[in-house]
């Protein structure tokens, strides 16, 4: 038992000793050294052409090791910066080492020299006169060589980021790059990269933007050159105006370019206005557009901005739910969307990031249908404008009504205006396009007796359905249009937009060419023509091309129309 308790004594204190040994073995930190790796290859001052047609070809830089005085591990950074640059602190490329940055050398390729170089704002197919280093760390010691210059010419061709976003205080997103908002690259038939991005995004006026490579202060940054164009490191770009707009970068010519979006509005067989009538979907931010519509027939509708048939968005073919402009996409690859149940739908276009989408999603707030009058009339005064014709849940003034902003007009259950009123408060014609060539707005109406209004004198269609609660106005434009098939054809034409005059009249004085084609169009429900020469007559929906100018001259032009406008009476009268 003795000897036992002599062991353990014995090997006690060994651990004792061992422990003094280990920590008489550690010293501070500062107590080391750790030298500069020197440079060797590339030698000083050497020049280096970058082959665009070698974008894989790489570089050999190799330097002398770095020492610690403990034999602590090394590892190495190759950093690349401009040669006025007093030191390495803010690189243009900084770039670790293989074998977990223990190599003496790295071989960074073409194409990643030259998109740094690019990020940090030279030219292509210019020299940049730089300087090399490298950076040894060993635990938290850090020594840098002493740098050497190198002249790099870049790339013939600009090299392009594949991602580019917007931020600035203009911005949605504000001037926090972190948040910048994501533009879409837009690609060729053949899905390859064309350098043009796009973004549908709200302006603020009196703020500015610029575009990034990345969300990040390392990004490149492109803003307002001296000459107009996008420049590397440019100036911030002033908003072009309060409003919603689709903002385009081609960075093949460093163009920027600015598209307003009034609206964007669905139009189609599924709804009530069909082809020639659209409903405007209502801005919600961040590129999403939203309403809640009645879908009334399983059948095909689009997207379109502004009321411009050529903005038009479309499904991608094969997709769910996948939009794509019809004038960016090869023909083939689109169709119209279809809408698969009728019934209230809050209709979703989401123009953000890098693919535009759309949803139809049943809307469950639309309240339970209203006590339905079995007879409704439009009066004004005591007397009968019209009554509507009942179809279910719906009525419909089915033609055109001739009402004037100076007015007031009431909806009643009965003829003398002693039944139930309905009323709204948003004034029947009130839009900001008032141009377009056919305009339809649904709003909100409900039981009181308050008056309806009209903006402007027009000939209003009326349709109120109960079952949402929705009043819808509609209303037609008339446009001449001007056209010598020889000399341009259709796509040359002119449209002259006629002023409305009460009731059913169009008028306007223009210039006319001899032997043009003519017809008093709104695209593409109303297109009065007639097969008569003669400079006054009848017209109908639907006639062949009028022909009857044949001495150029200005023309006071007249058409008035019937209520249902299916025939017209029209003048040329030369001034």
């Amino acid at each position: 038992m003795k000897k036992i308790n002599v062991f353990f004594q014995l090997l006690a204190l060994l651990f004792v000793v061992g422990a003094c040994e280990e920590q008489d073995n550690i010293e501070p930190v500062g107590n080391w050294e750790l030298s500069a790796p020197v440079l060797a290859n590339p030698a000083e001052n050497a020049t280096i052409t970058l082959d665009q047609a070698s974008p894989n070809a790489t570089t050999r830089f190799e330097w002398a090791p770095a020492m610690s005085s403990k034999n602590y591990g090394v590892t190495y950074r190759l950093v690349i910066d401009s040669a006025a640059n007093a030191d390495f602190s803010t690189p243009i490329l900084s770039m670790p080492t293989g074998n977990g940055g223990k190599n003496l050398f790295i071989t960074p390729t073409a194409v990643q020299i030259d998109q740094a170089l690019s990020m940090a704002g030279y030219d292509a197919n210019a020299v940049a006169q730089l300087k090399w280093a490298v950076v040894a760390q060993s635990l938290s010691k850090e020594t840098v060589s002493a740098g050497k210059p190198i002249s790099i010419k870049r790339f013939v061709n600009e090299t392009h980021p594949d991602r580019l976003y917007i931020s600035g205080t203009a911005t949605e997103k504000g001037a926090d790059v972190s948040q910048a908002i994501q533009m879409r690259p837009l690609k060729d038939a053949n899905g390859n990269r064309t350098n043009v991005f796009e973004v549908y995004t709200r302006l603020t006026e009196g703020g500015t933007f610029r575009f990034y490579s990345q969300q990040n202060a390392t990004s490149v940054v492109y803003g307002a050159g001296t000459d107009g164009v996008l420049r590397k490191k440019g100036a911030p770009i002033a908003a072009p105006g309060a409003g919603t707009y689709r903002i385009t970068v081609d960075l093949n010519t460093n163009k920027i370019s600015f598209l307003k979006i009034d609206r964007w509005s669905v139009i189609g067989g599924a709804f009530a206005g069909g082809w020639n009538t659209e409903e405007p979907l209502a801005y919600q931010g961040n590129g999403v557009w939203k309403a809640s519509l009645d879908v009334e027939k399983t059948e095909g509708f689009i997207f379109r901005a502004n009321g411009d048939w050529g903005y038009l968005m479309k499904r991608v073919k094969g997709t769910s739910n996948q939009l794509v402009m019809e004038s960016q996409a090869p023909a083939g690859t689109f169709e119209d969307i279809p809408a698969t149940a009728t019934g209230r739908h809050i209709v979703t276009l989401n123009l953000s990031g890098e693919q535009y989408t759309y949803s139809l999603q049943k809307d469950t707030s639309v309240p339970p249908p209203a006590t339905i009058p079995d007879k409704l009339f439009l009066l004004q005064g005591n007397t009968v404008v019209a009554e509507f014709t009942k179809d279910g849940n719906t009525f419909k003034s089915n033609v055109f009504l001739a009402l004037e902003a100076s007015k007031e007009y009431r909806l009643n259950s009965a003829n003398d205006g002693s039944g139930t009123s309905f009323t709204t408060t948003a004034k029947i014609g009130e839009t900001t396009t008032p141009n377009a060539d056919a305009v339809s707005m649904p709003v909100d109406f409900g039981t009181g007796n308050a008056g309806i209004v009209v903006s402007r004198d027009q000939a209003y269609q009326l349709t109120l359905n109960f079952q949402t609660g929705k009043l819808t106005w509609k209303y037609y434009n008339i446009k001449l249009f001007h056209w010598d098939d020889a000399g341009g054809g259709w796509d040359a034409r002119n449209e002259y937009l006629m002023t409305y005059k009460h009731p059913y009249t169009f008028e306007g004085t223009f210039a006319l060419k001899a032997n043009y084609d003519l017809k008093f169009n709104s695209p593409w429900d109303v297109q009065f023509g007639t097969n008569s020469t003669a400079l006054t007559g009848t017209m109908t929906n639907g006639g062949p091309n009028y022909k009857g100018i044949t001495q150029a001259g200005n023309y006071k032009t007249t058409i008035t129309v019937t209520n249902d406008y299916k025939t017209a009476e029209y003048s040329f009268v030369k001034q």
